[in-house]
Parts: C-alpha cells; sequence; structure tokens
C-alpha cells in the first residue's frame, strides 16, 4: 500500500466495520432476546445497531473531543497554530482542519472527524509549550495525513461502536447473574447459555480488536505522509523523541480514545506485561524515529 491508495482503501474499511458491527450487536441482541424469551429484545438490538452507526458517523468527533476534555483554540490566543495549520493545509490540499486545544502537560496530539470538510485537529498545551516550530510543523503534518488518509473516521467510530458492544455484553451478563428471563425456558436452554456466555466473553475482546483492525501501519504511513509534506522528517523525529520522554500521563487519557493519538497517551505501559503488548494501539516510537531518520526526500 502506498499514499495514493490508503485513502481508498480506508474508505472500505470503514463500511466493512460498520457492517462488523451491525452483525455483531444484532447477533447479541438475538441471543438476549432467546435467553430472556422476548423477541422485542432483538428488534430494540438492530434499532440501537443502526441508530448508533450512523450516529457514530455524524457525532463521533464530538463524542472523541469532549471524552479528551478539548477546548476550541481561537485564533487570537493561538495565532501560531493557526498559521502553521493554514500554511500544511494549502501544501496538502486539504481545507484547514478547526482546531482544538487540551489543557494537559503531555505533548501529545489527534485528528478527528467524518471527512476532509469536517476535520479537527486537537493539541495539548503540553506539545504547544515544549516543541519548537520545526517539531510542531512535523507533529500537525502527521495529523493532517491521517485526514488526509482517511484514518481519522475510522479511528473515531471505533471509540463509539467498542463502547456499545461492551455495554450489550454487560447487560447479557447481569441478566444471567440475576435470574433475567424465564427459567422454564433458561432450563432447557444450557448450550444456549453456554454459547452466549463464550459470546459475553468474546465480544469485549472482538470489538478491541475492530479497534486495533486499523492496522499499526496508518502511524508509519502518516508519519511518512507528514514528512513529505514538510519535506523535513527530522522535525517529528525529534518532536516524538520529546513527547516519549515526557513522564507525566494524559489526565483525560482512556483505553477508548488511546487510539487516536500520534504516541501512546498512557506512560508506564510501554514496556508492561505481554498482554497489555499484546494490544499496543501504536508501533513503537524508536521504530518510528528509526524510519523518518532513514528517510531521504
Amino acid at each position: 500500500m502506498n499514499l495514493y491508495t490508503s485513502a481508498e482503501s480506508n474508505t472500505r474499511k470503514t463500511w466493512l466495520y460498520l457492517t462488523g458491527f451491525l452483525v455483531l450487536v444484532i447477533l447479541l441482541g438475538w441471543f438476549l432476546s432467546v435467553y430472556a424469551g422476548n423477541p422485542s429484545i432483538l428488534w430494540i438490538a438492530v434499532v440501537i445497531s443502526v441508530v448508533m452507526s450512523f450516529g457514530s458517523y455524524w457525532y463521533s468527533d464530538k463524542v472523541v473531543l469532549s471524552l479528551a476534555r478539548a477546548k476550541p483554540a481561537s485564533r487570537e490566543d493561538y495565532i501560531e497554530l493557526h498559521r502553521i495549520v493554514e500554511n500544511l493545509s494549502i501544501t496538502a490540499g486539504l481545507p484547514a482542519p478547526r482546531l482544538f486545544v487540551i489543557q494537559d502537560a503531555q505533548p501529545n496530539a489527534f485528528a478527528t472527524g467524518r471527512n476532509a470538510k469536517h476535520g479537527v485537529v486537537a493539541v495539548t498545551t503540553g506539545l504547544l509549550e515544549r516543541l519548537d516550530r520545526t517539531e510542531l510543523e512535523g507533529v500537525l503534518s502527521h495529523e493532517l495525513s491521517h485526514i488526509g488518509n482517511k484514518d481519522m473516521l475510522i479511528s473515531a467510530i471505533v471509540v463509539v461502536l467498542v463502547g456499545v458492544v461492551v455495554i450489550a455484553a454487560d447487560i447479557f451478563f447481569r441478566m444471567t447473574l440475576w435470574g433475567g428471563g424465564d427459567r422454564d425456558r433458561r432450563g432447557g436452554q444450557a448450550i444456549l447459555l453456554v454459547i452466549g456466555l463464550v459470546l459475553l466473553v468474546l465480544a469485549p475482546v472482538l470489538a478491541k480488536i475492530m479497534q486495533l483492525a486499523i492496522s499499526r501501519k496508518r502511524e508509519f504511513l502518516a508519519d511518512a505522509s507528514g514528512a513529505l509534506l514538510t519535506r523535513y522528517p527530522e522535525g517529528l523525529a525529534s518532536a516524538l523523541e520529546k513527547i516519549a520522554s515526557h513522564p507525566t500521563q494524559l489526565k483525560s487519557a482512556n483505553d477508548a480514545t488511546s487510539h487516536l493519538y500520534i504516541a501512546n497517551p498512557f506512560r508506564g505501559k510501554e514496556a508492561g506485561a505481554w498482554m497489555h503488548k499484546l494490544f499496543m494501539t501504536h508501533p513503537p516510537i524508536g521504530d518510528r524515529i528509526k524510519i523518518l531518520r532513514g528517510m531521504k526526500l
């Protein structure tokens, strides 16, 4: 895959993930309806699936910004940030995204929005304070590349959809634990119960896999695209070094949105247990820096 086929590929992946989400939630709804002896539960699951799928497309950026506690970056207060983004957007041939700021000491940033016309870039105050202009340009070009490659739509949608799947699984767990449904029907449905419990365990895992289905190659591709945009890979490489060296954890960091950021917002987990490494949402920053410094433009 190259820089020019990425956007088309990500568009196909978006619809694939949405379809997979619909099937998964409807399947959970079917198990709930059979187990409880109430067919209306299935129809409720279908309605929730459809509403949340379309809702995540239109409002996922607002959900993400709210979770990140991001506030609009006014031009008066952040004139230099606006100028850099506008210049890079012109070079990239993209509409200038809306800009938001997160009041946090950790240097980090992310992009979201359903398409280029509704793109959003959010940066932390720590990023603005710690990076020089060339480093800031490197980070912002990386985020604009996510917008140009249509990465951010998939990323934002997954934040919403993962939560819905986990909630549906939790409902099934509570019904099983507290005796929901018709006891006589459940007495003859031991096999169904076992299958449902397996699904209960797998649903959050499958939801997490959906989150990680956006390959880590997205970050490598955005790094490369950003370096081509600025024609100065060292700017982003140096910025990543500063971001990785900062010890403070992002206050608004959570598992639902961690994959959106240019670097893992959690601190102290990068070298943690093997299970955490298995579900890492970012490639090692050292590898990214090495590739950037090996680029010849």
